[in-house]
């Protein structure tokens, strides 16, 4: 198991609920793929560096967790098809 940091933000255009659902649908993928949530943290709203798909602000999420690069895959995968979700980066991170 390795750790990362993964770092994901939501479309501002929503429902306070949609939003929550959105990053708890994101949380289920990672355990769902065996992956051990270390910390979670909803960041807030932020101005984004650039424009996205026409939004400049976005509710940015941070997830810490311990996972095998299947689980990472796996979120990638449902985070590039997911038109809830502007952008992601997961990052590795050596201990």
């Amino acid at each position: 198991m390795k750790k990362y940091e993964i770092m994901f933000v939501v479309r501002p255009d929503m429902e306070e609920a949609e939003i929550k659902k959105t990053a708890e649908d994101m949380k289920k993928v990672l355990k769902d793929s065996k992956a051990k949530i270390i910390e979670e943290k909803m960041i807030g709203q932020k101005e984004l560096a650039y424009e996205i798909k026409k939004f400049n602000t976005g509710y940015y999420y941070l997830y810490v967790v311990e996972a095998n690069p299947a689980a990472e895959q796996e979120f990638n995968r449902v985070a590039r098809i997911n038109e809830s979700i502007l952008r992601s980066i997961v990052v590795r991170v050596e201990e």
